[in-house]
């Protein structure tokens, strides 16, 4: 049986992993993190970011000072090749750095408590003080990005980590749910066979052609005409959004670009609904 100690380092060390893959993917190399628990949120971490999740309850809060999410922002832009560093874009592509590791938490917390968990309503915390009531326990990792170090403080709620005790208190207890927890998600995903269909099986070992999309673009036939080696073709989406997984022509999930044994590979963050799914196909 799991407890909220296991599992409040379980979440502090995922948010640590999955944060130095977003640097990884978005700058070209994954940095050294160190984490190291503290009694409370540090003062001068003024951008406090609060994250609740859909199904299931409590908030994962993310909060680091000027100097760390500068730091942070920074490094990726210069990765990127954008000079311009205003607070406002550092700002803005520090927070998605941050939104890009949630969603990631938010998947890893799905596969833990057997439903689809996501992020659902986060938003910066303005107020100078925490919400009164709430119990929070806090960690700060130490992000190391070239020759500097961003402090980045990360807080969960004690409502989160009893949620998902109870969760796998339950799946122990209970182990014909597990069952129905499949069924439902075969059907969520757009399946109408039974989950124990033998014709279903047989359906199993067919392939289907992945892909991924990075974007789109339309170009006037005169401008094709134009391109050579080294030309550029601008895509409709920026570096920080989600690739698309595409099967048989159908947009079924969307995730993070990741390196594998030097093969790129896309880390999924999010299955689409079946509906979205429809909506999609070309």
């Amino acid at each position: 049986m799991t407890d909220a100690a296991e599992l409040r380092r379980w979440l502090n060390e995922e948010f640590s992993s999955r944060l130095a893959t977003v640097f990884e993917t978005m700058a070209g190399e994954r940095p050294a993190i160190e984490m190291e628990e503290i009694a409370e949120i540090p003062a001068e971490a003024a951008l406090r970011w609060q994250q609740p999740f859909s199904n299931i309850p409590g908030i994962f809060w993310v909060a680091a000072a000027e100097q760390g999410w500068s730091l942070a922002g920074g490094h990726v832009l210069q990765a990127a090749g954008i000079e311009e560093r205003d607070p406002v874009s550092l700002k803005s592509t520090y927070l998605e750095t941050v939104d890009q590791a949630l969603s990631g938490i938010a998947s890893a917390i799905g596969g833990r408590v057997g439903r689809e968990v996501t992020c659902s309503g986060g938003k910066e915390w303005t107020d100078a003080e925490l919400p009164s009531g709430s119990e929070i326990t806090w960690a700060v990792l130490h992000v190391h990005l070239a020759a500097e170090t961003a402090n980045i403080a990360i807080g969960i709620e004690s409502a989160l980590l009893t949620a998902m005790v109870s969760a796998s208190q339950a799946e122990a207890n209970a182990p014909a749910k597990i069952a129905e927890a499949a069924a439902a998600a075969v059907a969520a995903g757009g399946f109408t066979a039974p989950v124990n269909s033998r014709t279903f099986e047989l359906l199993l070992d067919v392939e289907l052609p992945v892909s991924v999309s990075f974007g789109r673009a339309q170009v006037p036939l005169k401008d094709v005409l134009k391109l050579t080696t080294g030309s550029i073709v601008e895509l409709n989406r920026s570096i920080l959004e989600p690739v698309e997984v595409i099967v048989n022509n159908c947009v079924i999930a969307r995730g993070e670009v990741v390196v594998v044994e030097g093969n790129f590979g896309v880390r999924v963050h999010q299955v689409i609904s079946r509906q979205e799914r429809l909506r999609t196909l070309n």
